[in-house]
Parts: C-alpha cells; structure tokens; sequence
C-alpha cells in the first residue's frame, strides 16, 4: 500500500480550514442533485465556522458571507448552488490583495521604538532654551523606562544621553548638568503584553507560600 504525504499533493488553497475541508469542497461538483449539492455546501460551511469560531467574535456581520466566499474560492469557478450570496466572480479569484504600505526605513532602536525617533526628530528642530531642556530631560525619563522594560540589568544616565544622540545622528545634544530622577528600589517595569501574566504568577507564587506554611 503506497502511503500518500502532504508534501506530494498540491498546496492547500485556504490552510487555516485544512486539506479535508478543500477535499470536500472540491468534491461538491461531483454531487450531481443540486438540492444534495447545495445541502453539502451548507455543511461545509458549519464546519467552516467551527474550525474559525474566533474571528465569528471578532466579525460578527461578515463572518458567514466570508465562510460562503471561501467555499466558492476552495470549490472553484463553476459551482451552483443554493447560497445566501451570489458567487464571487472570476476576477476575484485571481487579484491579489492591495499591499500595505510599510516603512521605508528600520527602527533604529527596536527597544525604543519608532515614535522615539519621530519624537528626537522633533526635538532637533526645537530652537535652543531652557524649553528644548526640558522636553529633553522628559525624553530621557521615558527612554530610560523603555529601557528597563526590555533589559533587566541597571542602566546609567549617560547611556540613555548617548542613545538620544545617536539617534539623533549628532544632530541632538543633552547639555550638561542634566539628573534624572533616581529609580525606587520597588519599582516594577514589566513588558506590556506580560504585565498582567507576571501580577498573575506572582499572586500564585504568594498563594503557594501560604499554603504551605499552614500545611507545615
């Protein structure tokens, strides 16, 4: 018996709804009753929404009619039957999506980001006063907290003044004499997307403690 791998058929039209749903929908212009035919297409598409449940959540208006259009595009050109919404033409087969637009340049600093940049951007062309100070004093505070959120390890105030002028490609200098605030030893600076799951394991670690001094 020759087993047949993936690798040697041909690439899946739509993976994120799997090799046997593309089968079935394929297979629909083989069912020659177009009542047969139409029920099958709508069991496809139950399956299809199982299979895609999430973005139901998230595209509550659009979901089905995109279910019913994936299945046209899986089955091919060609397929009748009875469906909510008229069959997406040919052409729409075959265009490609608009790309989007994507920047030119590369994030300097991926830790600091690209708003820093545009903000250091800004502040070159500030005239020179105690006003540009400040807003640059505010500027190495906050670069200074991007700073620690991605690197665990202390930083110096000098650092972060040599960041802002290498950024700036020399054009931005910190005058001197500037201080930063010192950092409270209990302070927290948690990634965004891991703030909440760090307070979480925290809260079990804690848990965990007094479970076991009762049980001691």
């Amino acid at each position: 018996m020759k087993l047949y791998y993936n690798t040697e058929k041909e690439p899946v039209k739509m993976p994120e709804y799997g090799r046997y749903i593309l089968e079935m929908a394929e297979g629909l212009k083989e069912i020659e009753d177009r009542g047969k035919r139409s029920a099958q297409a709508a069991a496809i598409v139950r399956a299809m929404a199982i299979l895609c449940a999430q973005q139901h959540v998230q595209d509550k208006e659009n979901f089905e009619h995109k279910l019913w259009d994936h299945l046209y595009m899986m089955a091919g050109p060609g397929l009748d039957i009875d469906s909510p919404w008229p069959a997406p033409s040919e052409t729409q087969f075959t265009t490609r999506p608009v790309p989007l637009p994507m920047k030119d340049t590369r994030i300097r600093a991926t830790h600091y980001g690209r708003n820093i940049e545009k903000i250091i951007d800004l502040l070159c062309e500030e005239p020179e006063g105690e006003m540009k100070t400040r807003l640059i004093r505010a500027l190495a505070i906050y670069m200074r907290q991007q700073y620690l959120i991605w690197n665990k390890d202390s930083v110096a105030d000098e650092t972060i003044f040599n960041d802002i002028e290498k950024l700036s490609g020399g054009r931005l200098h910190v005058p001197e004499g500037i201080m930063l605030e010192k950092i409270a030893s209990d302070a927290n600076f948690s990634r965004p997307s891991l703030g909440m799951n760090s307070s979480f394991s925290k809260g079990n670690r804690d848990s965990r403690k007094k479970f076991k001094g009762r049980k001691k």
